[in-house]
């Protein structure tokens, strides 16, 4: 009894595990995801025969990220008939978009022709005290701003004319002038306009010229605004007024000769 008494004794403990070793509980993870795929799938097809084509594509365009602009129908039938607030059709085009008044237009054109005319009177202004010759070419220049637009009038002295003798030839003094006015409007948009005006004669001639005369000599303006840097573009009209509209009283005053140079105001009509 005592020799049995040392013998050891061994306890043997068995682990129990739930269910196949091989498998776990990973299989029931794997089962709802097939489960999730399958319901998916249901629905798709559901979907599929229970939706019509503009439905349809409704549900696509709601799923496509890259399309900024619904170009198709949103599968509704409401107040926009299906299509949506971003449909390319219900979007205003660049065209359509609200435009300005013509009132508006009005005075933003009225704007424009202000800052016109005061950088021309400005430019005038600046060439006084230059030297004594632009001095004295200045002395045959006025202007004034009319319902009509800036008029730059450019009229004979008594000793110093502005053409040589009655015909429509300009002095060196005319030339240079209109060589300086040229550059100055050639700066703003505005169309122009050159009209003549001639003083009447002392006595009833058989053949009176002042017609032909006032006309010749503002075409001869006009070619030389041209050559001098005033673009073909602005030219709006040449007129002849004859010795119709006397600047003085008395119209065989020579401050009656006159050439009227009128930087006009936007929205006047062409004259062809």
């Amino acid at each position: 009894m005592v020799a049995n008494s040392n013998v050891p004794i061994i306890i043997k403990r068995k682990k129990v595990v739930s269910g196949d070793g091989h498998h776990g509980g990973a299989w029931k993870v794997a089962y709802a995801d097939f489960v999730t795929a399958m319901m998916a799938f249901f629905m798709l097809m559901w979907l599929l025969n229970a939706t019509t084509e503009n439905q349809r594509k409704g549900i696509a365009d709601y799923f496509s990220p890259t399309i900024p602009i619904s170009r198709i129908s949103g599968g509704g039938d409401g107040a926009f008939g299906g299509e949506s607030v971003l449909s390319k059709d219900l979007l205003p085009e660049v065209g359509n978009l609200p435009q300005p008044s013509q009132a508006q237009a009005q005075l933003l054109g009225a704007e424009q022709d202000e800052i016109s005319f005061n950088q021309v009177m400005e430019a005038l202004t600046a060439l006084s005290g230059e030297s004594a010759v632009i001095d004295r070419m200045l002395r045959h220049v006025i202007t004034r701003v009319t319902d009509e637009g800036l008029i730059i009038e450019l009229f004979d002295l008594e000793d110093q004319p502005l053409f040589i003798d009655a015909s429509d030839v300009p002095t060196g003094v005319m030339q240079d002038l209109t060589a300086m006015i040229a550059q100055i409007v050639g700066f703003v948009s505005n169309d122009l306009a050159v009209e003549g005006h001639v003083r009447s004669q002392p006595i009833v001639l058989l053949k009176n010229q002042n017609w032909e005369i006032s006309h010749s000599r503002a075409q001869a303006i006009r070619l030389l605004l041209q050559q001098n840097g005033a673009y073909p573009q602005q030219m709006n009209r040449v007129t002849a007024h004859g010795d119709r509209e006397p600047q003085y009283k008395n119209p065989l005053s020579v401050r009656n000769n006159r050439i009227e140079i009128i930087v006009l105001r936007s929205g006047e009509g062409k004259s062809f």
